[in-house]
């Protein structure tokens, strides 16, 4: 016997005729509160449903079709006509409904490839699933709170970074200011950034980063990045005023695409925005800088901790050049684990010690 039906049973056979009178009133007008609150206006029971409210009725006699509300009386006289007159139960109307996998492959296709319900039709049919249409694709798509229609237009940024992510670099301007022999200043280098290789550039730092010498790192920057084997077909950079027309002529003319980023848009830069965060961090806030040189010696052996021994989350915690043994078992003894440093101790590496 079911948890909620033993103390209602109890509370039936501990009262008189007109408390339950009372509490069958009770339930009936709860039962309809119920009722006009459930979003589909026809409930459709299985075959053992039916047998089990026609059993219950069987007792009450012909006051249940003044109970019944689940369906309308005359329906639930129906029942009884077919069941004295050894007639079969009547079949679930309505068409059978789409199958759960068919609703995830059609979920799948619409978010894998932005495809509208007409173009998933198509594809179906190719996977010999003929019974779906496209009224049945565009509910189901709606069900799941995609938009029925493909897309149009250039597509997301995220999309555009996909793609384009083994020839795609970004740039931007950092920072720092140096002790110089005129007082302090504002120095600035540009960094370049590699998407998919996370490999970096950087240039000379300078305090004045006019047109020409803009336009030089530009013309650096690809000699560098074709030594280093890495295709440059887009640069994505801020919309700073220190990048001059002939700095976007450089890279033109070597037909790299310029991509400027929307105003007050960082997230599309989002790169090379987080490796600059990355060397403030680690690095240069730890120091003091005493003129342009030191801030490029700095940067330098940054460049060399960051591509030879930090470890790289996006590239399983491996190094961009550097290579690390696949060694599975710990190490024996504390002493086989050694430190090596940079810059005096602010950049550390552990490794094992050569056998």
């Amino acid at each position: 016997m079911s948890s909620w039906f033993s103390p209602l049973f109890f509370l039936f056979a501990r009262s008189s005729e007109e408390q339950l009178r009372r509490q069958l009133l009770f339930l009936k007008a709860e039962l309809e509160m119920t009722r006009q609150r459930v979003e589909k206006q026809r409930i459709f029971l299985t075959n053992d449903e039916r047998q089990r409210l026609l059993e219950l009725g069987d007792g009450i006699g012909s006051d249940v079709l003044k109970l019944v509300s689940i369906v309308h009386p005359r329906t639930y006289r129906r029942w009884l006509e077919r069941r004295s007159g050894g007639q079969e139960p009547a079949k679930k109307m309505g068409r059978k409904g789409t199958s759960e996998t068919t609703r995830q492959i059609v979920v799948r296709l619409a978010r894998e490839n932005g495809w509208g319900y007409g173009r998933i039709v198509g594809e179906l049919r190719k996977l010999r699933i003929r019974c779906v249409g496209r009224t049945t694709v565009r509910t189901i798509l709606k069900d799941e709170g995609v938009h029925p229609s493909p897309k149009r237009g250039k597509g997301s940024w995220d999309e555009f970074i996909k793609v384009h992510a083994d020839t795609l670099w970004q740039c931007d301007f950092f920072s720092k200011i140096v002790m110089t022999s005129s007082g302090q200043r504002q120095a600035y280098v540009l960094a370049f950034l590699h998407v998919d290789s996370r490999r970096g550039i950087c240039s000379p730092a300078t305090i004045e980063p006019d047109d020409k010498w803009v336009t030089t790192q530009a013309q650096s920057m690809l000699e560098q990045a074709r030594g280093m084997n890495l295709p440059v077909s887009y640069l994505v950079r801020d919309l700073d005023f220190k990048y001059s027309k002939r700095f976007d002529q450089v890279f033109t003319s070597a037909g790299v695409a310029i991509e400027p980023t929307a105003p007050r848009a960082p997230n599309q830069n989002a790169f090379v925005e987080r490796w600059i965060g990355s060397i403030r961090n680690e690095c240069l806030n730890r120091f003091i800088a005493f003129g342009l040189g030191h801030l490029d010696h700095l940067v330098a052996w940054y460049l060399e901790y960051y591509h030879q021994a930090r470890p790289h989350q996006r590239k399983d915690n491996k190094p961009l050049l550097g290579v690390w043994p696949e060694v599975d078992d710990p190490p024996g003894k504390v002493e086989e684990v050694v430190c090596r440093e940079w810059l005096g101790g602010v950049l550390k590496h552990y490794e094992r010690a050569a056998a």
